[in-house]
C-alpha cells in the first residue's frame, strides 16, 4: 500500500446532530396496545368445547392479535392444567373421606396447642450444657451383655411370656458391666453418644431387648448426684437417649399399623391392628417389670406417646399416675428433673392436658422444704457446694416446668403463682422461675409487686441480684406503668450497685442498661455507665467481662442514635477505654461506626462528633498491620469512608480541606480511604466552582489550586497503578474545569510518565488477568481529555499527544498484541477533531487549541503529518500480520477499524485516501472473517451519506466496495 497524504474532513457538528435526531411519528391507538391487560380465559371450558361449537368463554374479539405466549402453549398453560386436574379429582372424593378430613382438622385444631411461640427444648439444651460444667472426674457404668444361661422353669403359675420377660430383665442386673472412672466432661459426653449409637445399632439389628437394657442402664445414671454441679448437663445427655428410644418404639409400632395402607396422622384406636396393639402392650409390660423406680418412670415416660395405639384416654390416665410415682423419689433435685422430663413429654404428646402439668408443679412446690433438709446439706458439705450454687441447679427444671404451665395461660395464673410464692415465704428460686416463665407483659404490669417480693426474699439462699436480673429481662421486652418506671430503676439499682463480685454485678447491670435506655435520658444512662466504670476498673475486672461490656455498648447504640447526645455523655468515652484488648476494642469501634453510618442521615460538622469519631476511626486504622487480612482492611476502610462522607462544613470549604489534610495523616495506611479523600477534595473544588459560577476570585482561585496540590501530593502514595492513573486524569480534569492550567498540565504529564510502570498482568479477585484492556480504556479516556487541553507555550505543538504516543511506542506490550496499533487508530479521531475550526466540546473560560492557533496552517500541517505517521505504522503492522496465516482474523479486524476511522474523519475527496479506504475494505473482507451484518449496515450508511450535499464524492467509492465471503 502506497503512502497517503492525510487530510481531515471538515465537520459541522450541529448539523450532524440535527440529522441524527429521532423523527417524530404518529401513534395510532387502536384496540391493541402493548401495555393493554391480557384477558386470561379458562382452559377447562375451552378444552371441553367441541370443534365447531360456540361458547361465550372461547369467543374473542377478532381485532385483538393472538398472545404469543399463549399460542406457544397450544391453548393449555401448566397452571391451568394443574387447576383442571385438581377440579376433575374433586368429585371423585367420597363423602365419608371429606367428612373424615373435616373431623381430622377439627381434632388437630383442638389438640395443636403448641405453636411457634413456644420455646422448644432443643434451644435450651445447648445453653444448659454450656452453663453447667465441671472439672471433676466422672464415672459411668457401661452394659456389656450377659453370658448367663437361661433360668429354669418357675412353675406353671408363670406363663412363658412373663418368665421370658423377667429373664431378659434379670440379664441387665446380673450381666457384665464395666465401670469407667476418671472421665472428663467431654469424655463423659462422648461415652453417652457411644451408648446412643449402640442403641440405634442394636435396634437396627433387631436386638430390641438389648436396646431396652441400654436405656434402663442410662436411666439409672440419673440417680447419681455424686458430681452435683454436672447433674443438669447429665440430664440433657441421657434424656437424648430416652428420646431416641421413644421415637424408635413409636415408629416401629406405627410401621406395623401401616400395612397395607399408611396410618393417618390423627388415627384412632380402631385404626390399629391387633398385632401392633399386642406389640405395644408387650413394651409396656417389659417396662412395668423394671424393678427400680427411676428407670421404670423414665422409660415409660419416653414411650408415653405409644399409649395412643391402645386407648383413647390412656395418656390422660397415665400422666397422673407417673406424676404420683415421682413422689417416691427421695432426692429433690432428681425429682425436679424427673418432673421436667414428664412435662417435656406431656407437652409433646398432650399439650392440652394442663391439669396434669399443674399437678406436677404443685407436687414440686411441696418438695421445696426438702431442699434445706439434713440429707441435702450433708451432701453439699461433702461435695463442697454452697447453697446458692446448689439452688441454681434447679433453675432449668423449674423454668421448663413453669414455661409449660405458663404457655398461653391467662394472667390470673400469674397472680395465683405470686400468691403461692408468698405462702412459701417468697422462695427466691421459685420467684425467679416465675418471672422468667410468664409473658413479659404480665410481669412488667406487676413489676412493683415483684420488687416488693424480692425485697422479702432470703439473701442467703438465692442472691437478689439474680432476681433483679430476671425482672430486668422482662422489663427489657415490655414496659411497666410510666409512673412507676423511675421507682423501679432506683429500687433495682440500689441492689445491683451493692453486688461485690464484678462478674455478678456486670451480668445484672448489662440487663438493666436496656431498660434505662428505653425509658430515660442520657443523664440516667451516663449515671449507669459511671457506676459500671466504678465497679469494673479496680483490679482490671473489665478484662473478664468483655462480652457483657460489648452488650452494654450494643444496647446503648440500639436506642441512642443521636451521636451528638451520645458523645456528649461524660462517661461514654471513658467507658470505651475499658476495652483494652485490641481485637475487642476494634470490634466495638466497628459496631459504633456501623450504627453511625446507618442512622446518621444528615451531614455533620459537630466538633464533639468529629473528634470522637476520628478517635474511633484512628483506633480501627491503627489496628492494621502486616498480618491483617485484605478483607479486614477493606471492611475497616469502608467504615472510615462512610464517616468521611458524612462530614460537611457547609460553605466553610477551607475547614473541609483542613479536615481532609488531618484525615490523610491519620489514615495513611488504608489506600481506599486515601482514594476517597482525593475524591472529596476534587468534589470540594468543583463545589467551589459551582458556588462561584465559574468566575473565581483571587481567594477561590488560590483555594482550588490548594485542592489540586493536595491531590498531586497524595496520589503518588497509592500503590495501585490504575488508581494513580485514573486519579491523575480525574484531578487534571477538575483542575482544568477550575482554570488551573499549569496544575492540569502537571497531572496529565504525571499520568503519561507512569504509563511504563503498568504491569502486563494484574490481580483481579485473586486471579491474574492481562492489564491490556484496562490500559486501553484509560488511554481512550485520556485521549478524549486531550482535545480540550491547550498546548503549553514553552513546549512544542501537541506535546502531550506526542508524549503519550511515544510512551505507547516504548511500552512493552504482550506478544502478538494489537494494542499499540489500536491506540494509534484511536488517536486518529482525536487529531481529526483537533483540526476542526470549532471543537466538539470545550471547557468554559479555557482557551483550547482551536482558539490558540485559530486554524493556523502550520498547526494543521503538524496534525496531518502526525496522522500520516500513525497510518504508516498501522499499515506496516497490517503487512506484518499478512505474512502469517494465523493472524488473518486480526488483520481483517484492524483493517475494518481503520476503514471506519477514514470514513468518519478522513477527507475522502482525496483520491489516495479514498483508494486506501477501498483497499482496507477489501483487506478486511479478504478472508471472510468480517461480520456480514456489520458490513451490510456500513454500506447502507455510506449510501445514505451520499445523499448529503457535501458527501456526493462517496458515490464513486461505494461502487467499489463489495461484500466477499470466505471460500
Amino acid at each position: 500500500m502506497a503512502a497517503v497524504q492525510w487530510r481531515s474532513r471538515g465537520r459541522n457538528y450541529d448539523a450532524e446532530l440535527q440529522r441524527c435526531g429521532l423523527e417524530a411519528g404518529l401513534v395510532d391507538f387502536g384496540d391493541y396496545h402493548p401495555l393493554k391487560p391480557i384477558m386470561v380465559t379458562d382452559t377447562k371450558t375451552r378444552r371441553g368445547t367441541r370443534k365447531g361449537s360456540t361458547s361465550s368463554s372461547s369467543s374473542s374479539s377478532s381485532s385483538a392479535p393472538p398472545d404469543p405466549l399463549s399460542s406457544m402453549l397450544d391453548g393449555t398453560d401448566p397452571l391451568s392444567m394443574f387447576a383442571a386436574a385438581s377440579a376433575s379429582e374433586t368429585p371423585a372424593m367420597s363423602h365419608s373421606s371429606s367428612t373424615g378430613d373435616l373431623g381430622r382438622r377439627k381434632r388437630e385444631k383442638e389438640e395443636e396447642a403448641v405453636g411457634p411461640d413456644f420455646e422448644p427444648w432443643s434451644l435450651k439444651r445447648g445453653e444448659i450444657l454450656a452453663r453447667f460444667t465441671t472439672t471433676e472426674k466422672l464415672s459411668i457404668n457401661l452394659f456389656m451383655g450377659s453370658d448367663r444361661g437361661k433360668a429354669t422353669s418357675q412353675g406353671s403359675a408363670v406363663s412363658e411370656k412373663v418368665r421370658t420377660r423377667l429373664e431378659e430383665l434379670d440379664d441387665l442386673e446380673e450381666g457384665s458391666q464395666r465401670e469407667l472412672l476418671n472421665l472428663s466432661q467431654q469424655d463423659y459426653a462422648n461415652r453417652i453418644e457411644e451408648l446412643n449409637q449402640s442403641l440405634k445399632e442394636a435396634w437396627s439389628s433387631d436386638q430390641k431387648v438389648k436396646a431396652l437394657k441400654i436405656v434402663i442402664q442410662c436411666s439409672k445414671l440419673l440417680s447419681d448426684t455424686s458430681v452435683i454441679q454436672f447433674y443438669p448437663s447429665k440430664f440433657v445427655l441421657i434424656t437424648d437417649i430416652l428420646d431416641t428410644f421413644g421415637r424408635l418404639v413409636y415408629d416401629r409400632i406405627w410401621t406395623m399399623c401401616s400395612d397395607p395402607r399408611p396410618l393417618p396422622d390423627n388415627f384412632t384406636v380402631e385404626d390399629v391392628n391387633d398385632t401392633a396393639k399386642e406389640t405395644c402392650l408387650n413394651w409396656f409390660y417389659k417396662i412395668a417389670s423394671i424393678r427400680e423406680l427411676l428407670p421404670r418412670l423414665y422409660v415409660e415416660a419416653a414411650i408415653l406417646k405409644c399409649n395412643r395405639f391402645l386407648n383413647k384416654s390412656a395418656i390422660q390416665e397415665t400422666l397422673p399416675r407417673l406424676t404420683a410415682m415421682i413422689r417416691g423419689i427421695g432426692d429433690p433435685l432428681v425429682a425436679a428433673y424427673a418432673r421436667a422430663y414428664l412435662c417435656r413429654v406431656g407437652m409433646e404428646v398432650a399439650p392440652h392436658l394442663k391439669d396434669s402439668l399443674n399437678r406436677n408443679f404443685f407436687d414440686l412446690l411441696g418438695t421445696f422444704r426438702q431442699i434445706s433438709s439434713e440429707n441435702v446439706r450433708a451432701q453439699l458439705v461433702l461435695q463442697m457446694v454452697e447453697m446458692p450454687e446448689y439452688l441454681t441447679l434447679y433453675s432449668p427444671a423449674i423454668s421448663w416446668i413453669l414455661q409449660c404451665i405458663a404457655y398461653r395461660a391467662p394472667e390470673s395464673l400469674l397472680t395465683e403463682m405470686m400468691e403461692r410464692c408468698k405462702k412459701l415465704g417468697n422462695n427466691a428460686l421459685l420467684l425467679n422461675s416465675v418471672m422468667r416463665a410468664f409473658r413479659p407483659e404480665f410481669v412488667a404490669a406487676r413489676a412493683t409487686d415483684f420488687i416488693g417480693m424480692i425485697k422479702d426474699c432470703d439473701e442467703a439462699g438465692f442472691p437478689k441480684h439474680l432476681l433483679f436480673g430476671s425482672l430486668g429481662r422482662s422489663l427489657a421486652s415490655a414496659d411497666p406503668p410510666e409512673s412507676e418506671r423511675l421507682t423501679i430503676l432506683n429500687e433495682a439499682w440500689k441492689v445491683i450497685t451493692k453486688v461485690r463480685s464484678p462478674q455478678d454485678y456486670i451480668n445484672c447491670a448489662e440487663i438493666w442498661v436496656e431498660f434505662t435506655c428505653r425509658h430515660f435520658t442520657k443523664r440516667e444512662v451516663n449515671t449507669i455507665l459511671a457506676d459500671i466504670i466504678k465497679h469494673m476498673t479496680p483490679d482490671r475486672a473489665f478484662e473478664d467481662a468483655y462480652p457483657q461490656l460489648q452488650s452494654v455498648i450494643r444496647k446503648i447504640l440500639a436506642y441512642l442514635h443521636d451521636f451528638s447526645i451520645l458523645f456528649s455523655m461524660e462517661r461514654f468515652l471513658p467507658f470505651l477505654d475499658m476495652f483494652q484488648k485490641d481485637s475487642v476494642r476494634v470490634e466495638v469501634c466497628k459496631s459504633i461506626m456501623e450504627v453511625f453510618i446507618k442512622h446518621q442521615v444528615e451531614l455533620t460538622r459537630d466538633p464533639v462528633i468529629l473528634n470522637a469519631m476520628l478517635h474511633i476511626c484512628k483506633t480501627m486504622h491503627d489496628s492494621v498491620n502486616a498480618l491483617t487480612l485484605e478483607d479486614e482492611k477493606r471492611s475497616l476502610a469502608l467504615l472510615i469512608i462512610g464517616f468521611i462522607r458524612m462530614v460537611s462544613f457547609g460553605r466553610d470549604f477551607e475547614q473541609q480541606l483542613s479536615f481532609c489534610v488531618e484525615a490523610r495523616a491519620t489514615f495513611c495506611n488504608l489506600e481506599p480511604v486515601l482514594v476517597q479523600l482525593i475524591h472529596t477534595v476534587n468534589q470540594l473544588a468543583m463545589e467551589t466552582r459551582r458556588v462561584m459560577r465559574g468566575n473565581h476570585s483571587r481567594k477561590t482561585a488560590a483555594f482550588v489550586r490548594a485542592c489540586a496540590a493536595y491531590s498531586f501530593i497524595t496520589i503518588p502514595s497509592l500503590s495501585s497503578i490504575f488508581s494513580r492513573l485514573s486519579l491523575y486524569l480525574l484531578s487534571g480534569q477538575v483542575a482544568l474545569a477550575n482554570q488551573c492550567l499549569s496544575q492540569a498540565d502537571a497531572f496529565l504529564k504525571a499520568a503519561v510518565s507512569i504509563l511504563p510502570e503498568v504491569p502486563r498482568s494484574i490481580s483481579v479477585e485473586g486471579k491474574l488477568r492481562s492489564s491490556e484492556s484496562f490500559l486501553l480504556d484509560f488511554i481512550n479516556s485520556f485521549l478524549a481529555t486531550l482535545l480540550v487541553i491547550p498546548d503549553h507555550p514553552e513546549h512544542g505543538v501537541l506535546y502531550l499527544v506526542r508524549g503519550l504516543l511515544n510512551m505507547v511506542q516504548d511500552y512493552t506490550w504482550e506478544d502478538n498484541s494489537d494494542a499499540k496499533v489500536r491506540v494509534y487508530i484511536s488517536a486518529l479521531p482525536l487529531l481529526a477533531a483537533m483540526s476542526q475550526e470549532t471543537y466538539l466540546y470545550s471547557i468554559p473560560k479555557v482557551d483550547s487549541n482551536e482558539t490558540l492557533y485559530g486554524g493556523d496552517p502550520k498547526f494543521l500541517s503538524e496534525i496531518n503529518k502526525l496522522c500520516e505517521t500513525l497510518i504508516g505504522q498501522i499499515l506496516d503492522h497490517l503487512k506484518t500480520l499478512g505474512r502469517d496465516e494465523q493472524s488473518t482474523r486480526r488483520q481483517g479486524a484492524l483493517a475494518f477499524s481503520l476503514f471506519g476511522v477514514l470514513l468518519a474523519h478522513g477527507d475522502l475527496r482525496n483520491n489516495k485516501l479514498s483508494q486506501l479506504a477501498v483497499n482496507l475494505w477489501n483487506l478486511s473482507h479478504k478472508h471472510g472473517y468480517c461480520e456480514t451484518r456489520t458490513s451490510v449496515r456500513t454500506l447502507e450508511f455510506i449510501k445514505h451519506q451520499t445523499q448529503q450535499p457535501d458527501m456526493a464524492h462517496l458515490s464513486d467509492m461505494v461502487q467499489r466496495l463489495t461484500l466477499q465471503s470466505r471460500t
